[in-house]
Protein backbone atom coordinates (compact mmCIF):
# COMPACT_ATOMS: atom_id res chain seq x y z
CA UNK A 1 0.00 0.00 0.00
CA UNK A 2 1.41 3.33 -0.81
CA UNK A 3 2.60 5.69 2.29
CA UNK A 4 -0.25 7.99 1.36
CA UNK A 5 -2.88 6.29 1.79
CA UNK A 6 -1.65 4.91 4.64
CA UNK A 7 -1.61 8.07 6.08
CA UNK A 8 -4.24 8.84 4.78
CA UNK A 9 -6.53 6.09 6.91
CA UNK A 10 -4.57 7.26 9.87
CA UNK A 11 -5.87 10.31 9.95
CA UNK A 12 -9.79 9.30 9.38
CA UNK A 13 -9.15 7.13 12.28
CA UNK A 14 -7.91 9.77 14.41
CA UNK A 15 -10.97 11.92 12.93
CA UNK A 16 -12.95 9.04 14.28
CA UNK A 17 -11.39 8.73 17.64
CA UNK A 18 -12.06 12.38 18.28
CA UNK A 19 -15.55 12.41 17.37
CA UNK A 20 -16.20 9.27 19.46
CA UNK A 21 -14.53 11.30 22.45
CA UNK A 22 -16.36 14.04 21.85
CA UNK A 23 -20.01 11.83 21.69
CA UNK A 24 -18.61 10.42 24.97
CA UNK A 25 -17.93 13.50 26.86
CA UNK A 26 -21.32 15.43 25.05
CA UNK A 27 -23.09 12.10 26.46
CA UNK A 28 -22.08 12.03 30.07
CA UNK A 29 -22.03 15.64 30.17
CA UNK A 30 -26.08 15.32 28.95
CA UNK A 31 -26.42 12.92 31.71
CA UNK A 32 -24.97 15.15 34.41
CA UNK A 33 -27.16 17.88 33.23
CA UNK A 34 -30.09 15.41 33.44
CA UNK A 35 -29.16 13.83 36.55
CA UNK A 36 -28.86 17.44 38.30
CA UNK A 37 -32.25 19.17 37.20
CA UNK A 38 -33.77 15.44 38.45
CA UNK A 39 -31.96 15.86 41.87
CA UNK A 40 -33.00 19.67 41.76
CA UNK A 41 -36.87 18.92 40.74
CA UNK A 42 -36.81 16.64 43.62
CA UNK A 43 -35.77 18.86 46.27
CA UNK A 44 -38.11 21.84 45.15
CA UNK A 45 -40.74 18.72 45.18
CA UNK A 46 -39.41 17.83 48.81
CA UNK A 47 -39.30 21.80 49.68
CA UNK A 48 -42.97 22.09 48.79
CA UNK A 49 -44.32 19.31 49.90
CA UNK A 50 -43.29 20.37 53.18
CA UNK A 51 -44.55 23.42 52.90
CA UNK A 52 -47.86 21.47 51.94
CA UNK A 53 -47.57 19.23 54.95
CA UNK A 54 -47.26 22.66 58.02
CA UNK A 55 -49.99 24.19 55.88
CA UNK A 56 -52.44 21.40 55.63
CA UNK A 57 -51.61 20.65 59.88
CA UNK A 58 -52.58 24.74 60.48
CA UNK A 59 -55.69 24.44 58.25
CA UNK A 60 -56.64 20.90 60.16
CA UNK A 61 -56.27 22.87 63.25
CA UNK A 62 -58.87 25.32 62.50
CA UNK A 63 -61.10 23.05 60.68
CA UNK A 64 -61.48 21.31 64.29
CA UNK A 65 -61.76 24.96 66.25
CA UNK A 66 -64.60 26.13 63.82
CA UNK A 67 -67.28 23.49 64.94
CA UNK A 68 -66.68 24.26 68.36
CA UNK A 69 -67.27 27.90 67.77
CA UNK A 70 -70.16 27.00 66.20
CA UNK A 71 -71.68 25.42 68.37
CA UNK A 72 -70.71 27.88 71.44
CA UNK A 73 -72.88 30.40 69.02
CA UNK A 74 -75.65 28.60 68.39
CA UNK A 75 -75.86 27.18 72.46
CA UNK A 76 -75.78 30.83 73.39
CA UNK A 77 -78.41 32.06 70.85
CA UNK A 78 -80.76 29.15 72.28
CA UNK A 79 -80.34 30.42 75.53
CA UNK A 80 -80.79 33.77 74.84
CA UNK A 81 -84.42 32.75 73.00
CA UNK A 82 -85.09 30.67 75.90
CA UNK A 83 -84.79 33.43 78.34
CA UNK A 84 -87.04 35.64 76.15
CA UNK A 85 -89.45 33.00 75.08
CA UNK A 86 -90.62 31.57 78.55
CA UNK A 87 -91.46 34.93 80.44
CA UNK A 88 -93.63 35.83 77.43
CA UNK A 89 -95.34 31.85 77.42
CA UNK A 90 -95.84 32.42 81.43
CA UNK A 91 -97.56 35.73 80.85
CA UNK A 92 -99.92 34.56 78.06
CA UNK A 93 -101.14 31.10 80.07
CA UNK A 94 -104.82 30.92 81.00
CA UNK A 95 -105.48 32.37 84.18
CA UNK A 96 -106.97 29.53 85.49
CA UNK A 97 -104.17 27.94 85.12
CA UNK A 98 -102.10 30.56 86.65
CA UNK A 99 -104.20 30.72 90.09
CA UNK A 100 -102.04 29.61 92.66
CA UNK A 101 -101.76 25.91 94.39
CA UNK A 102 -102.66 25.04 97.72
CA UNK A 103 -99.60 22.66 99.27
CA UNK A 104 -102.04 19.80 99.43
CA UNK A 105 -102.57 20.28 95.70
CA UNK A 106 -99.13 20.74 95.08
CA UNK A 107 -97.94 17.29 97.19
CA UNK A 108 -100.63 15.28 95.70
CA UNK A 109 -98.68 13.97 93.22
CA UNK A 110 -95.75 12.67 95.43
CA UNK A 111 -98.32 12.41 98.87
CA UNK A 112 -98.34 9.12 100.59
CA UNK A 113 -101.03 7.04 100.71
CA UNK A 114 -103.05 4.96 103.61
CA UNK A 115 -104.63 1.57 103.35
CA UNK A 116 -107.52 1.53 105.61
CA UNK A 117 -110.67 -1.19 106.50
CA UNK A 118 -113.53 -0.59 104.47
CA UNK A 119 -116.12 0.18 107.04
CA UNK A 120 -113.55 3.51 107.69
CA UNK A 121 -115.70 6.59 107.34
CA UNK A 122 -114.32 9.74 107.30
CA UNK A 123 -115.14 12.48 110.25
CA UNK A 124 -115.85 15.97 108.25
CA UNK A 125 -114.17 18.78 110.14
CA UNK A 126 -116.18 21.94 110.28
CA UNK A 127 -114.49 25.22 110.61
CA UNK A 128 -116.71 26.03 113.46
CA UNK A 129 -115.78 22.48 115.17
CA UNK A 130 -112.62 23.69 116.90
CA UNK A 131 -110.28 26.76 118.38
CA UNK A 132 -107.24 27.79 119.50
CA UNK A 133 -106.92 28.20 123.38
CA UNK A 134 -103.61 30.15 124.59
CA UNK A 135 -101.82 28.99 127.82
CA UNK A 136 -103.33 32.31 129.84
CA UNK A 137 -106.53 31.29 128.83
CA UNK A 138 -106.32 27.36 129.71
CA UNK A 139 -105.11 28.78 133.01
CA UNK A 140 -107.91 31.22 133.34
CA UNK A 141 -110.37 28.39 133.20
CA UNK A 142 -108.54 26.24 135.55
CA UNK A 143 -108.44 29.00 138.36
CA UNK A 144 -112.45 29.89 137.26
CA UNK A 145 -113.23 25.99 138.16
CA UNK A 146 -111.47 25.87 141.60
CA UNK A 147 -112.80 28.94 142.52
CA UNK A 148 -116.20 27.33 142.02
CA UNK A 149 -115.50 24.07 143.90
CA UNK A 150 -113.92 26.00 146.79
CA UNK A 151 -117.31 27.77 146.80
CA UNK A 152 -119.58 24.81 146.43
CA UNK A 153 -117.20 23.16 149.43
CA UNK A 154 -117.80 26.38 151.17
CA UNK A 155 -121.39 26.79 150.88
CA UNK A 156 -121.60 23.02 152.08
CA UNK A 157 -119.17 23.83 155.08
CA UNK A 158 -120.49 24.67 158.77
CA UNK A 159 -119.97 28.34 159.35
CA UNK A 160 -116.86 28.69 162.44
CA UNK A 161 -117.90 32.14 164.35
CA UNK A 162 -114.69 34.11 165.84
CA UNK A 163 -114.30 33.74 169.14
CA UNK A 164 -114.48 37.94 169.47
CA UNK A 165 -117.93 39.03 170.39
CA UNK A 166 -119.18 39.89 166.62
CA UNK A 167 -122.78 41.51 168.37
CA UNK A 168 -122.43 45.04 167.31
CA UNK A 169 -125.73 45.19 165.86
CA UNK A 170 -128.50 47.97 167.99
CA UNK A 171 -131.95 46.24 168.66
CA UNK A 172 -134.27 47.83 165.96
CA UNK A 173 -131.54 50.11 164.57
CA UNK A 174 -130.78 48.21 161.66
CA UNK A 175 -127.29 49.65 161.35
CA UNK A 176 -125.43 46.66 159.67
CA UNK A 177 -126.90 45.25 155.90
CA UNK A 178 -125.50 42.72 153.52
CA UNK A 179 -123.63 44.09 151.03
CA UNK A 180 -125.44 42.29 148.67
CA UNK A 181 -129.28 41.48 147.85
CA UNK A 182 -128.44 38.44 147.01
CA UNK A 183 -125.15 35.91 147.03
CA UNK A 184 -124.92 33.10 144.34
CA UNK A 185 -122.28 31.28 146.20
CA UNK A 186 -119.63 31.51 149.23
CA UNK A 187 -116.34 30.90 147.77
CA UNK A 188 -112.72 31.33 149.65
CA UNK A 189 -113.40 32.33 153.70
CA UNK A 190 -111.45 33.75 155.73
CA UNK A 191 -107.92 32.59 156.27
CA UNK A 192 -107.86 30.83 153.34
CA UNK A 193 -105.03 29.88 150.78
CA UNK A 194 -102.68 29.02 153.57
CA UNK A 195 -104.00 32.39 156.13
CA UNK A 196 -103.32 35.46 153.49
CA UNK A 197 -107.52 35.74 152.88
CA UNK A 198 -107.93 38.15 154.78
CA UNK A 199 -112.36 38.25 153.67
CA UNK A 200 -114.97 36.06 152.06
CA UNK A 201 -116.09 35.73 148.76
CA UNK A 202 -119.14 36.14 147.59
CA UNK A 203 -119.99 35.51 144.01
CA UNK A 204 -122.31 36.64 141.75
CA UNK A 205 -123.04 37.78 138.31
CA UNK A 206 -120.73 40.75 137.16
CA UNK A 207 -122.23 44.20 137.59
CA UNK A 208 -124.59 43.26 140.76
CA UNK A 209 -124.93 46.22 143.08
CA UNK A 210 -123.27 46.48 146.15
CA UNK A 211 -124.21 48.42 149.11
CA UNK A 212 -122.31 49.78 152.13
CA UNK A 213 -122.33 47.18 155.06
CA UNK A 214 -122.70 50.23 157.77
CA UNK A 215 -122.93 54.08 157.57
CA UNK A 216 -119.94 55.92 157.83
CA UNK A 217 -117.26 57.95 156.05
CA UNK A 218 -115.31 56.77 152.52
CA UNK A 219 -111.47 56.58 153.21
CA UNK A 220 -110.71 54.93 149.77
CA UNK A 221 -112.28 55.02 146.45
CA UNK A 222 -110.08 53.85 143.26
CA UNK A 223 -109.82 52.36 140.46
CA UNK A 224 -106.62 50.41 141.43
CA UNK A 225 -106.11 49.60 144.65
CA UNK A 226 -103.37 46.77 144.75
CA UNK A 227 -104.34 43.39 144.72
CA UNK A 228 -108.15 44.81 145.32
CA UNK A 229 -108.52 46.12 141.83
CA UNK A 230 -111.24 48.78 142.01
CA UNK A 231 -112.06 49.28 145.49
CA UNK A 232 -113.96 51.37 148.03
CA UNK A 233 -113.24 50.95 151.56
CA UNK A 234 -115.61 52.88 154.46
CA UNK A 235 -115.04 53.58 158.22
CA UNK A 236 -117.62 53.31 160.54
CA UNK A 237 -118.48 53.70 164.26
CA UNK A 238 -120.41 50.96 165.72
CA UNK A 239 -121.22 50.83 169.52
CA UNK A 240 -118.02 52.72 170.57
CA UNK A 241 -115.89 49.80 168.05
CA UNK A 242 -114.02 51.16 164.85
CA UNK A 243 -115.44 49.24 162.35
CA UNK A 244 -113.58 49.02 158.55
CA UNK A 245 -115.25 47.16 155.71
CA UNK A 246 -113.57 46.50 152.82
CA UNK A 247 -115.17 46.34 149.20
CA UNK A 248 -112.92 45.14 146.61
CA UNK A 249 -112.76 43.84 143.00
CA UNK A 250 -115.81 45.85 141.75
CA UNK A 251 -116.70 46.60 137.84
CA UNK A 252 -113.73 49.79 136.38
CA UNK A 253 -115.71 52.98 136.04
CA UNK A 254 -118.68 51.33 138.59
CA UNK A 255 -117.66 53.48 141.93
CA UNK A 256 -120.27 55.56 143.03
CA UNK A 257 -118.77 57.50 146.22
CA UNK A 258 -115.57 59.73 146.44
CA UNK A 259 -113.22 59.70 149.75
CA UNK A 260 -114.71 61.63 152.52
CA UNK A 261 -117.82 61.32 151.06
CA UNK A 262 -120.31 60.18 154.15
CA UNK A 263 -122.42 56.95 153.59
CA UNK A 264 -125.67 55.51 154.69
CA UNK A 265 -126.22 51.40 155.69
CA UNK A 266 -127.20 49.87 152.10
CA UNK A 267 -125.82 52.81 150.13
CA UNK A 268 -124.70 51.45 146.34
CA UNK A 269 -121.23 51.43 146.09
CA UNK A 270 -120.26 50.18 142.95
CA UNK A 271 -120.76 46.93 141.07
CA UNK A 272 -119.26 43.27 141.26
CA UNK A 273 -116.90 42.48 138.64
CA UNK A 274 -113.22 40.93 138.65
CA UNK A 275 -110.74 43.68 138.75
CA UNK A 276 -106.72 42.79 140.59
CA UNK A 277 -106.15 39.84 141.86
CA UNK A 278 -109.20 37.71 140.90
CA UNK A 279 -110.39 34.62 138.83
CA UNK A 280 -114.52 35.31 138.67
CA UNK A 281 -116.55 37.78 139.44
CA UNK A 282 -117.18 38.48 142.84
CA UNK A 283 -117.40 40.60 145.98
CA UNK A 284 -114.24 40.49 148.26
CA UNK A 285 -115.62 41.21 151.41
CA UNK A 286 -112.92 42.15 154.32
CA UNK A 287 -114.39 43.68 158.30
CA UNK A 288 -111.56 44.64 160.54
CA UNK A 289 -112.60 45.66 164.25
CA UNK A 290 -110.23 48.43 165.98
CA UNK A 291 -107.69 47.59 162.82
CA UNK A 292 -107.46 43.71 163.25
CA UNK A 293 -109.54 41.72 160.42
CA UNK A 294 -112.33 39.63 161.51
CA UNK A 295 -114.46 36.60 159.70
CA UNK A 296 -116.39 38.56 157.85
CA UNK A 297 -119.50 36.29 156.91
CA UNK A 298 -119.43 35.35 160.99
CA UNK A 299 -120.03 39.25 161.35
CA UNK A 300 -122.75 39.41 159.04
CA UNK A 301 -124.61 35.95 160.17
CA UNK A 302 -123.99 37.43 163.54
CA UNK A 303 -125.46 40.89 163.48
CA UNK A 304 -127.52 41.02 160.38
CA UNK A 305 -128.81 37.23 159.86
CA UNK A 306 -128.44 34.33 157.17
CA UNK A 307 -127.05 34.38 153.83
CA UNK A 308 -129.68 36.06 151.54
Amino acid sequence: MPTSQCRTRGAEATEVSLAEQKDSTADRADAGSTTSRLETRRAARATVSRSRGTTGRGTTVRRRRRPLRVVAVFGAVGALIAAVALPAYGALRPAEQAQARTIQQVAQGDAQTMVVASDATAEPLARGGYAATSADEIAKKKAEAAAAERARRAAAATVTYSSIDLNMHAPGTGAIRWPLAHVAHVGDGFHARGGEHQGVDLLDPARTPIFSAAAGTVIVSQEVYGGYGVAVVVRSVINGQQVTTVYGHMTYGSRVVAVGQQVEAGQLLGLVGMTGRATANHLHFEVHLNGVAVDPLAWLLTNVGPVP
